[in-house]
């Protein structure tokens, strides 16, 4: 078996989001057998394709160290960057099943588009325990899949360091999650809009460096509260960083980004 290492999210190595995509099988292994690969990676997630009759269209599955996950954009990106750059898979749009329903991903120009479904989070009351974890009061806290606190400035996001044992669990759209983002609108002269911060000690990832799946929160809010449908934002990861494009068309949210590949290795197993 064969396995690509590839930073997501990312247009140079050693930023964006890594992730590990095996080769395609042509059934799925065990659950265990993924799990404990992923937990052997320990990236943030572990991507598996399958192949099917038609050579556009794969299952996907996604594998933290800990669990397996039901959307993960960073991963479907270097799944798609594989198939198209490594693999040679000769198509304009690949089209996976997963475990959120059907995403396409289609090349465009020098980066890939993904076509995900938009989660509109809605305004909910203060909770002290954000306020706890943070140690700053957020303007404003939204629910969705994941909990979303507005920041005053771009300089407060950046600067949060979190206590993670704080983080309270909030019941999502999808599950019930200790995930907290955390989000301003970007200073001015900055060469994006939006700036945030992703944490997620409950899958294993006290901070994730790019999340496409929490940008299907975010795109729609920043739409609702500047009645803008594109915007470029950027996940202010401390080491790393990574930039997307994303776009809300209707209930949808097409990210748009671009992924390099640091390594093959074949997996003696």
């Amino acid at each position: 078996m064969i396995q690509y290492l590839i930073d997501a999210f990312a247009d140079r190595p050693f930023t964006g989001n890594p992730a590990c995509v095996v080769a395609p099988f042509d059934a799925w292994p065990s659950d265990a057998f993924m799990q404990n690969l992923a937990m052997e990676n320990n990236q943030a997630e572990t991507a598996f394709l399958l192949r099917t009759d038609d050579p556009q269209r794969f299952g996907l599955r996604w594998f933290t160290p800990t669990m397996e996950v039901p959307l993960c954009g960073h991963a479907t990106l270097a799944s798609a960057h594989a198939l198209f750059r490594e693999w040679g898979v000769a198509a304009h749009e690949l089209c996976f099943d997963t475990l959120s329903g059907e995403l396409r991903v289609r090349q465009a120009n020098d980066r890939l588009e993904m076509d995900f479904p938009a989660y509109t989070p809605v305004e909910i009351p203060a909770m002290a325990a954000v306020v706890e974890a943070l140690s700053v009061e957020p303007i404003a806290l939204y629910g969705g899949p994941a909990l979303i606190a507005l920041l005053d400035c771009e300089a407060t996001v950046r600067q949060i360091v979190p206590d993670l044992s704080r983080l309270p669990a909030y019941q999502g759209t999808a599950y019930t999650d200790r995930h907290l983002v955390v989000t301003a609108q970007a200073d001015a002269n900055r060469p994006y809009d939006v700036v945030s911060r992703l944490f997620a000690p409950d899958m294993g990832i006290p901070e994730d460096p790019a999340t496409g799946s929490m940008h299907c929160m975010l795109a729609p809010l920043y739409q609702s509260l500047t009645g803008r449908a594109v915007m470029t934002y950027y996940q202010a990861h401390p080491r790393r960083g990574a930039y997307m494009q994303c776009e809300v068309t209707g209930d949808r949210v097409k990210l748009r980004g671009q992924a390099v590949t640091v390594a093959r290795t074949e997996l003696n197993l």
